[in-house]
């Protein structure tokens, strides 16, 4: 037999009707054990495919979550997805998921094509240059479909939320390079319109005030999560009349940059220059000079994000609730900022 079989194949083999077939393949009580063992194994012996949208459509539960990121290569997202799919495995969803590359337009084309394959919930971290997509996510949420922000969020009534307590990772990297005997210390800052380097940098700012060092907006240095951007702005902050002695970034690959530009201008690190990143990218603890970071908990922070899902779905009420779960930063010292072991 040659083309796509359908349930009309099966029942026309079996001499039963249609609607029979269909009733088995989907467990329908009103069918005989017998029966429906016949009707799988005919199915399996003809290499039927159930339409997986035609179920969900008439089901409403297509088993499948939508997961949005910015970008899959970094290790933050590709760690989250893996915590987010370790946990949803085993309820028996898989997990479809789509980058956005930064790039407004896409992230609502993404959302429009997860709500119409008939997706249970969308987990989702908002890209860099987000600036208008209530439309779309009141789309979402008057589909009641369930929606989790996680790491970079928007404020939205009835969307959960799991991130880690920005603020509280920001005021720990500084403290550290405060404790380590650093008296101007620079921050090399996110996009501050979005709240997780706004928090930051709220962090590292509270840090100084409390430790009596006065909070100078000139020894913060706007960049993107870019190598290049850490050079840039190390020679930038050198060209100062009181240069500083430390940088805390709220990005790995700044501080990357910025390590590898004040070893090229022969400035000793940690002798001299103390240096703490944010993340604790992959990198950042093989390199012969470790880096110190902040870390995320990116594996921790997808399972919450799952088991957030989770909840909401297997309690159809608490679709609407508005869960925000703030997970502890943990500061891993190495080299780069280690001045007084």
């Amino acid at each position: 037999m040659s083309g796509k079989i359908t349930i009309y194949d099966i029942a026309k083999k079996l001499n039963i009707t249609a609607a029979t077939v269909s009733r088995a393949l989907n467990n329908n009580p009103k069918i005989s054990e017998k029966t429906r063992k016949l009707v799988i194994e005919t199915a399996a012996e003809m290499n039927y495919k159930q339409n997986k949208l035609a179920l969900a459509l008439k089901s409403g539960k297509s088993n499948n979550v939508g997961v949005i990121v910015p970008h899959i290569d970094r290790n933050f997202f590709a760690s989250t997805i893996r915590g987010i799919e370790e946990e949803l495995y085993p309820h028996g969803y898989q997990v479809i998921i789509c980058q956005t590359h930064d790039i407004e337009s896409k992230e609502t084309e993404k959302i429009n094509t997860l709500l119409n394959a008939q997706v249970d919930g969308i987990l989702m971290s908002i890209s860099n240059v987000t600036i208008e997509i209530d439309h779309i996510i009141n789309r979402v949420i008057q589909k009641n479909v369930p929606l989790i922000f996680f790491d970079r969020k928007k404020n939205i009534d009835g969307v959960s939320s799991v991130t880690i307590n920005d603020f509280e990772g920001g005021y720990k990297a500084t403290q550290h390079l405060i404790d380590q005997g650093c008296k101007r210390i620079a921050h090399l800052a996110g996009d501050r319109s979005f709240e997780i380097y706004k928090d930051r940098c709220s962090g590292y700012k509270k840090a100084l005030i409390d430790n009596g060092i006065e909070f100078d907006e000139k020894y913060v240095v706007p960049t993107k999560s870019e190598v290049e951007d850490g050079k840039l702005a190390v020679k930038k902050l050198l060209k100062m009349k009181n240069p500083p002695d430390a940088i805390f970034s709220s990005s790995d690959f700044v501080a990357l940059g910025a390590i590898q530009e004040l070893k090229e201008q022969g400035i000793k690190i940690p002798e001299d220059f103390c240096v703490v990143g944010f993340s604790n990218e992959p990198f950042t603890k093989f390199m012969e000079l470790s880096i110190s970071s902040v870390d995320q908990s990116p594996l921790e922070m997808g399972k919450m994000a799952a088991k957030v899902f989770l909840e909401q779905v297997t309690n159809p009420g608490k679709v609407k609730i508005e869960k925000k779960v703030v997970l502890t930063p943990q500061l891993l010292v190495r080299k780069s900022s280690l001045k007084n072991p």
